[in-house]
């Protein structure tokens, strides 16, 4: 099975594009975070060394996040099913720490696929996510409302916006998603594996159109 990294700024769509991959072929789904977590809980060697960080109010070294890469990319199921790394790398340098992850594991990378959606789009998407303050499940007030206004579907809680989805920290986001971005996209066209998607369309034309892309 193919390997693939998704790109693209926050409310691109990769997590929503990746599950469904997931769901018709099978592939791994891949996010940092939730390996992250998962690593912490496990009361792993990398699993402390990561806490610490976290607990101490310091960033996850790159080092480290790609030692828990590593491990997740040494799984039986990857190498048999591929995977989809979702949001990662977001540096040039985290790209190379990739790279060696995959030459360690005797994997390639088949695409670096890039989901491309203007910034006033992005920016409408961002703002519309809201959060259940009790049970936590997601929504967007533009794609994914709940049936009553405000309240959430499942538990009846109110649901608020999150602070790092009001407009001014979104906009901040996704300027540093520009900074740091820009040099890793050039280095994956470098390489031949960048794939440009649209990532404006409805969510069944965004996958329609990113299979066609892959040539699944």
């Amino acid at each position: 099975m193919a390997n693939y990294v998704f790109l693209g700024a926050p409310g691109a769509g990769k997590g929503t594009m990746a599950q469904l991959l997931v769901e018709k072929y099978g592939h791994v789904h891949i996010s940092t975070g939730d390996i992250l977590r998962a690593e912490m809980k496990s009361g792993s060697e990398l699993g402390r060394q990561a806490k610490a960080a976290v607990e101490s109010g310091a960033l996850v070294s790159d080092e480290l996040v790609a030692a828990i890469v590593a491990r997740k990319l040494a799984e039986k199921v990857v190498r048999k099913n591929g995977f989809v790394l979702d949001g990662y790398p977001r540096t040039a340098g985290q790209a190379g720490l990739l790279d060696k992850a995959l030459a360690d594991n005797k994997l390639t990378l088949d695409a670096a696929v890039l989901f491309e959606v203007d910034e006033e789009l992005l920016l409408r998407r961002l703002t519309a996510r809201r959060l259940c303050q009790d049970c936590k499940a997601g929504y967007n007030v533009l794609y994914l409302p709940p049936k009553q206004k405000g309240i959430c579907d499942q538990c009846g809680g109110k649901l608020i916006q999150r602070p790092d989805d009001n407009i001014e920290t979104v906009k901040d986001r996704l300027n540093v998603y520009q900074k740091q971005t820009a040099p890793l996209i050039d280095l994956y066209e470098k390489k031949g594996v960048l794939i440009r998607v649209p990532g404006s369309l409805e969510r069944d034309e965004n996958f329609a159109a990113l299979c066609r892309h892959l040539k699944i």
